[in-house]
């Protein structure tokens, strides 16, 4: 899954070696953290967050055998996560 994830943003950016993903794995969750560079947080975000929703879809889609809920959070490089109530 992470793989998945990180493949997608870096076809998505103009930068892919700015980008990083990071996993956080919890007892019912799993959070990805994608940070980009500044010049292409909207490149990944789309316009009205189009392309977000369909990435969340598509890892929430592929996660079905886990059993968790599964999050994606953007954030630009440098951008602290925010620590969502999930």
């Amino acid at each position: 899954m992470h793989e998945l994830v990180t493949m997608i943003v870096r076809a998505l950016v103009d930068d892919p070696e700015q980008v990083e993903v990071g996993k956080v794995e919890g007892e019912r969750s799993i959070i990805f953290e994608v940070r980009v560079a500044p010049d292409d947080l909207g490149k990944v975000i789309g316009k009205g967050g189009r392309i977000a929703n369909a990435l969340r879809t598509l890892v929430r889609a592929a996660g079905t055998k886990e059993r968790k809920s599964i999050w994606v959070d953007i954030n630009k490089l440098g951008e602290e996560p925010a620590s969502p109530e999930r």
